[in-house]
């Protein structure tokens, strides 16, 4: 019997260290292909998350973790400035609108920019505060002037999110406060909501380079200056660097949605969980010096008119058409742009009736005989249906003529 139990027992413990190697052997295989990647491009980051990204085409260039859900700190702030911007281009609100400081937006802790209940700031000085010194009661106020409440302005920033395809992302807050596991995003979404708001409002870059500006905040007590310094390091340590955020938190650590414009190449670097402040900057930088140093951007802006194309059924015989929007590749392979053909396709009928706007063919890109992209050529203007009548009038002009 006590020959059985030994023999049970050296089965068990080879099993035990057959599942042990190859748990080992998995891991390593695991480790390998990280360290594979990492050589590949020759960047290894401290950081456990980390994405970049070129804005104008969405091109991700290197990307480390970046769907691991995360706390974002005030990168937060990324979805409040955006949502700021788009009610500014709907007219709802204006740059010198006057904000009321609530009791509440006083309240809040973190960095702040110490606005006093009953503060009167513009909306202006509000972007400002938030985007140089990073306020959170700057950015409750906003919040509550959009919206009516901050819960209300984050139900709409969930909203957008979710219209933006952010998977990962929900939001307890407008600021970042919140170290509630349910106030989450990563490094991938960080990148799709930076792109969104440069690319849909690039006037943000005129408060995010701002390194240092006085305030002047006017209360019962007088008036007295306040200095924003701006919480993005990199703009003094990269010439490149247009913005955007920084944020940390003891559940978040370091994060950074950085920005950089370099021979009309516009690149997004997110840094999530970043061990200190200062790796933060530098693994930022490093991302956006490689991307800087790989690609190129071909960029037709397709000026010029297309001329006409026929319309069958219509009171006009012809329409004009035109491209729609600028067309670009990134390439990260050092082709010769020389070599990109363009080939016009249209629609083999186009009837009426034709709105301004509807497609009516397509520019196609090649390079090497590859199909690297295509654009929509619309019509420029409107043509109505012909009815008998209008066939009548044609025919009787071309008869007195």
């Amino acid at each position: 019997m006590k020959r059985v139990k030994k023999k049970v027992y050296r089965m068990v413990s080879i099993v035990m260290l057959v599942v042990m190697l190859c748990g080992n052997a998995a891991f390593a295989e695991e480790e390998a292909a990280k360290n594979t990647a990492a050589n590949a491009t020759g960047i290894t980051l401290a950081s456990p998350s980390a994405i970049l990204m070129e804005a104008s085409t969405g091109t991700i260039l290197f990307e480390k973790n970046p769907d691991e859900i995360r706390s974002p700190a005030s990168i937060t702030k990324i979805m409040t400035l955006l949502l700021t911007f788009e009610a500014l281009e709907k007219g709802r609100i204006k740059l010198e609108d006057e904000v009321c400081t609530s009791a509440y937006a006083k309240s809040m802790g973190g960095s702040q920019v110490f606005l006093e209940e009953g503060e009167i700031q513009t909306v202006e000085t509000l972007i400002k505060c938030i985007t140089v010194a990073s306020g959170n009661d700057a950015s409750v106020a906003i919040a509550e002037y959009i919206a009516g409440s901050e819960e209300e302005f984050v139900n709409q920033m969930n909203q957008k999110a979710e219209q933006l395809g952010l998977k990962n992302t929900h939001f307890l807050d407008c600021c970042g406060l919140s170290s509630n596991k349910e106030h989450h995003t990563t490094a991938r979404d960080v990148a799709l909501m930076s792109r969104e708001l440069i690319t849909k409002y690039p006037q943000i870059y005129q408060y995010t380079k701002i390194w240092m500006e006085d305030i002047v905040h006017v209360t019962r007590q007088g008036s007295k200056n306040f200095t924003l310094s701006s919480t993005n390091k990199l703009l003094k340590q990269y010439q490149w660097t247009t913005g955007l955020k920084t944020g940390s938190t003891n559940a978040a650590k370091y994060c950074f949605s950085a920005t950089a414009t370099k021979d009309g190449i516009d690149l997004i670097a997110v840094i999530m969980g970043a061990p200190d402040f200062k790796i933060r900057f530098s693994e930022a930088r490093s991302l956006l010096e490689y991307g800087f140093a790989m690609t190129r951007l071909y960029v037709d802006e397709n000026l010029g008119d297309l001329g006409d194309i026929a319309v069958t059924g219509g009171k006009a015989e012809q329409v004009a058409v035109e491209p729609k929007g600028t067309f670009r590749y990134l390439d990260i392979t050092g082709a010769d742009f020389t070599q990109i053909e363009k080939n016009f396709k249209y629609q083999d009928v186009v009837l009426a009736p034709v709105e301004k706007g509807a497609e009516v063919g397509h520019i196609s890109y090649s390079l090497g005989g590859r199909e690297i992209g295509r654009i929509p050529i619309i019509a420029s203007e409107e043509v109505e249906k012909a009815y008998f009548i209008d066939y009548l009038l044609k025919v009787l002009m071309k008869y007195l003529v």
